[in-house]
């Protein structure tokens, strides 16, 4: 399949949060990202914008009742770039996950990646 967008994970956060994951849950998350690079549209079920925040998304992972979530967001519009990862043990996205994200987001900004 032809790639219409990059993935790319800035730092070290997301390989990090990847390789303490077993392996079937990495392998379900690197189907998610092939989606992302490959889709013309992108389901929600797989990406999704989280209210309130500017370009931030959240890459969703579900294998059986665990739910896994990878930050991430559009840089120059085919550029993705995942942030940090957590499995989801509540209904809502923990704050702090979302502020951890958003500060990564302004670092790599302010980098000038």
């Amino acid at each position: 399949m032809e790639k219409i967008r990059e993935v790319i994970a800035y730092k070290n956060y997301f390989v990090d949060f990847l390789t303490k994951q077993p392996i079937k849950v990495q392998n379900k998350i690197f189907k998610i990202i092939e989606a992302i690079e490959t889709l013309e549209r992108i389901p929600t079920n797989y990406l999704k914008q989280i209210t309130g925040t500017n370009g931030l998304y959240e890459a969703r992972i579900q294998l059986g009742t665990d739910i896994w979530r990878v930050f991430c967001f559009f840089d120059k519009g085919k550029l993705v770039i995942l942030l940090n990862g957590f499995q989801k043990k509540t209904q809502k996205t923990p704050k702090n996950e979302i502020e951890k994200a958003i500060i990564l987001m302004k670092e790599y900004y302010e980098s000038g990646k």
